[in-house]
């Protein structure tokens, strides 16, 4: 029988966890349009501010690359998300009438700081394998979550409001960067030892309990 791969462990793993987010009713809201703007405003500053650190993290990766092509690989994802997933945000920034320095200047929430500094701190003591495996969760599942919407709420991605944000995490370019960002993942588990997997495994596991306590906070701020 053929043995998982790494990553598909991290997943099978976060199973049940990932599962929630389907569920949830702001990922549903974003499906079926129902989702009240305010609330998305909010999330879109407070994601906005999230995304700062999370390029930092690639940030970190890079500068503990252990090769080049490494190197490469996470400042181009510095670069996306700087000039790609980001420009998403300010997108909607405009059509909301949210200024850079209002999003900027919003204070983040307790779980913005909670998530994005424990993303710091496993990147800042840990190897380069450990900030892959630390932006992995909220890379993969804002995919999954967008191809599901999609496969559930059929022309959400067509949808005049929602329907950039869907189209945005469920395109082939970002699943491209995914696909890349796995291919990183698996080759920096290699000859890692059984202890230093479960470790890889725990980081996971965290970010995707953070990534659903974080859609809980985008659903109940302000109410």
């Amino acid at each position: 029988m053929e043995q998982p791969t790494f990553v598909q462990r991290l997943l099978e793993a976060a199973g049940e966890i990932w599962a929630g987010y389907h569920t949830h009713p702001f990922v549903q809201g974003i499906g079926d349009g129902t989702l009240p703007v305010d609330k998305f405003r909010r999330y879109l500053i407070q994601d906005y501010r999230y995304l700062a650190d999370y390029a930092r993290v690639f940030a970190i990766g890079t500068a503990k690359g252990g090769s080049l092509a490494a190197m490469g690989e996470y400042a181009g994802y510095v670069h996306q998300i700087l000039h790609g997933e980001m420009d998403l945000h300010r997108s909607y920034m405009a059509r909301l009438g949210i200024t850079q320095e209002e999003a900027e200047g919003t204070a983040p929430a307790l779980d913005t700081i909670s998530y994005t500094s424990y993303m710091l701190r496993v990147a800042y003591e840990g190897d380069e394998g450990a900030a892959a495996v630390a932006v992995l969760a909220c890379a993969l599942s804002y995919e999954v979550i967008a191809r599901r919407l999609v496969e559930r709420f059929p022309g959400c991605d067509r949808h005049p409001f929602y329907g950039e944000w869907v189209r945005g995490y469920a395109g082939e370019e970002y699943h491209r960067g995914n696909l890349a960002l796995i291919a990183l993942t698996e080759q920096l588990a290699q000859g890692r030892s059984g202890a230093q997997l479960d470790k890889l495994e725990e980081i996971f596991l965290i970010c995707s309990r953070y990534e659903a306590a974080f859609w809980d906070m985008a659903w109940k701020e302000g109410c």
